[in-house]
C-alpha cells in the first residue's frame, strides 16, 4: 500500500471563527460540505478537496497525548509574487526560504492559533522573497 498524497489536517482550536476566517482570507480556502458531527467544526477546501478540517474545542480529546506536537504543514501552490504581495495586503508576517536541491521557494506563515505551515511554490517563480514582520 504505497502512499500518494497528504490528504487533509485536522486542527483542534478555541477560536473556530478565526481559524475560519484566517483560512479564507489569508490561504484562499474556502468553507464547504462536513459530515454532521456533534461537535463545531469546518472543512476548509482547496477545489474539490477538503485540505484543511477545523475543530472547535475547549477540551483536550481522550487519546491527546501532552507530548503531541506537529511542527508544521505544508501545502503547494502557484502565483508566488501575488501571493507574498496578498499577505503584505493583510499584513500576515512571513519569511521565505530557497531550497535548491529541491527547486522549492517556500513561503513560511502562521495561522490564527500560531500552527505552522509552508506554501511551496516552484523554483523558477521569481519575488521579492525579504522577510516581512506583517507591520504596516
Amino acid at each position: 500500500m504505497p502512499v500518494h498524497k497528504l490528504d487533509h489536517v485536522n486542527i483542534r482550536t478555541e477560536e473556530l471563527p478565526r481559524q475560519i476566517d484566517f483560512y479564507e482570507r489569508v490561504m484562499g480556502l474556502r468553507q464547504g460540505p462536513r459530515p454532521g458531527f456533534d461537535f463545531p467544526g469546518a472543512w476548509m477546501y482547496a477545489g474539490d478537496q477538503a485540505v484543511v478540517h477545523l475543530i472547535g474545542t475547549r477540551e483536550s480529546p481522550p487519546e491527546y497525548r501532552p507530548d503531541q506536537r506537529l511542527e508544521h504543514y505544508a501545502m503547494s501552490a502557484t502565483g508566488l509574487g501575488d501571493f507574498l504581495a496578498h499577505l503584505r495586503r493583510n499584513k500576515v508576517a512571513y519569511y521565505c526560504r530557497v531550497l535548491p536541491d529541491f527547486e522549492i521557494r517556500q513561503v513560511n506563515i502562521h495561522d490564527a492559533d500560531g500552527n505552522h505551515l509552508h506554501i511551496d511554490f516552484p523554483a523558477d517563480e521569481e519575488a521579492d522573497l525579504t522577510d516581512y514582520d506583517g507591520s504596516a
